[in-house]
């Protein structure tokens, strides 16, 4: 017996390959499917089944590209209406893989549709619980994202029967279970995950307040709704997409690598509505980039920040990226539904300055800097930070403007007053600087190093440190 889990870090999404005796599963697959076709080749196995433990929010799943690349069907459990052809499971039903068994336990909560995978050996015994946004290590998914797609349900009713699920489907299995969840820490689907991304169901009983026989449905449902706040507005697009359909990834490839030069580029930003997004390194944007470009880097939680930030899926996107990292990009726009990068500059942002076109700069100072010039009364300093990481611990007097929420914190901006910008390290602050310099406003600096440097560098007061409940 195979169980593989397939975690992706900017995503915190965790994907499952299982293969016993040359057949194969793949639970809650990525957008790009080629990498699970060539895993299954190499081992000479067959792709059997293609399992989806609900219709993602968080990004747009590979279930319909694999399904058609291997013949595999695509299955869900009950309540699951698809605009392709899927297996709609019953609650129990099996599937045989090999000399293994797949078990739906169908575990509505965080959707209606919402259903767990149970692994059963060749012994019959009970091994592995592919648990998706169910059962976290450490929370479980938040049971408000479903009302967004369906009018008629509420967080109240979704949390009634997450806990009915917990209790009468998850619960009463076996201690030495392995829970094998579709998310980790830092994903917005609950609210304050583990940065473990297995454990035991025993120890998961122990050490997660929402499986404590103790509470009633009424104190496991205020648990469960405190602290949440509204999720990406990408989340619902997202959904629409796994239960719609979507273009195939290779189409999606194909659109986006368009090598364009200095001239072609910025040809394209002019004659069209693209947004022009810049993946390079924070520090490496500020010294120099394309005018109005916004900045969001590869290297750090770089979907969920576009979800965030650019709110319609179907926007036109022109790329600067590092050269040779241009597919990596347009493929992990595509993991949450931006599927029309049009374009990317060749050569990147040096081809742009060797051309000797205008480009723009931020200024980026150490903490020590900025202590002077805000005590010399030159600006204030302003904390993107989410509101979460704000309460644990800040620069006293300083104001939260969350960049989640930038178009409500952009009102706390005056365009003819200095502010000096913080993050957490560095990478939200660019994305902060560069969204509010594209739509003019010049007097922003950034801190290089965010909070984590401001508070090593013991020039500022900084409030006591306070655990967050929450980390959304």
């Amino acid at each position: 017996m195979k169980v593989e889990q397939i975690y992706t870090g900017c995503l915190a999404q965790g994907a499952y390959y299982i293969e016993n005796n040359g057949e194969a599963a793949i639970i809650d697959p990525l957008r790009e499917v080629q990498p699970y076709i060539e895993k299954a080749e190499r081992n000479g196995a067959k792709i059997k089944y293609v399992f989806e433990t609900h219709f993602h929010a968080d990004f747009v799943s590979g279930h319909i590209d694999l399904s058609a690349k291997t013949g595999a069907p695509i299955v869900y459990g009950p309540n699951a209406a698809c605009a392709f052809d899927c297996i709609s499971a019953t609650d129990g039903q099996e599937f045989p893989l090999g000399n293994a068994t797949i078990r739906v336990i169908h575990t509505p909560g965080h959707t209606m549709e919402s259903t767990c995978f149970l692994l059963i050996d060749e012994n019959r015994k009970e091994t592995s619980l592919f648990s998706g946004d169910t059962l976290f290590i450490g929370d479980v998914g938040r049971p408000d994202l479903a009302q967004k797609v369906k009018a008629d349900l509420t967080e109240d009713i979704l949390a009634g029967h997450l806990f009915d699920s917990l209790r009468n489907k998850i619960m009463p299995l076996a201690d030495d279970i392995i829970v094998y969840p579709a998310h980790g820490a830092g994903s917005a689907c609950g609210k304050n995950m583990s940065k473990e991304t297995t454990d035991t169901l025993g120890n998961q009983k122990k050490t997660n307040y929402a499986l404590n026989p103790a509470l009633t449905k009424e104190e496991f449902k205020k648990e469960v709704l405190t602290g949440l706040v509204a999720p990406p507005a990408y989340f619902p697009l997202n959904v629409l997409m796994n239960i719609q359909g979507y273009d195939s990834i290779d189409k999606v490839l194909e659109r986006g690598q368009h090598a364009l030069s200095p001239e072609g580029f910025e040809a394209a930003a002019n004659e069209t509505s693209a947004l022009i997004l810049d993946t390079r390194d924070p520090q490496t944007f500020a010294a120099g980039f394309v005018p109005n470009s916004i900045n969001i880097g590869i290297d750090g939680s770089f979907a969920p920040w576009v979800g965030a930030m650019i709110p319609d899926i179907k926007q036109e996107i022109l790329l600067v990226t590092d050269e040779g990292r241009e597919e990596e990009v347009i493929t992990r726009l595509a993991r949450v539904g931006y599927d029309f990068t049009i374009g990317y500059l060749k050569g990147g942002f040096a081809s742009w300055k060797a051309s000797g076109k205008e480009f723009d700069q931020i200024e980026s100072i150490e903490p020590a800097e900025a202590f002077k010039r805000v005590a010399a009364g030159e600006g204030e300093i302003i904390d993107v930070r989410k509101n979460s990481e704000y309460l644990s611990e800040h620069v006293i007097d300083v104001e939260n403007a969350p960049l989640d929420f930038i178009n409500d914190s952009m009102l706390k901006i005056d365009k003819n007053k200095t502010y000096f910008v913080h993050c957490a390290g560095g990478y939200r602050s660019m994305i902060f600087n560069s969204t509010l310099r594209a739509r003019g406003y010049d007097n922003l600096i950034d801190i290089n190093g965010g909070f984590k440097a401001i508070k090593e560098s013991g020039k500022f007061h900084v409030s006591d440190y306070v655990c967050p409940s929450t980390l959304l």
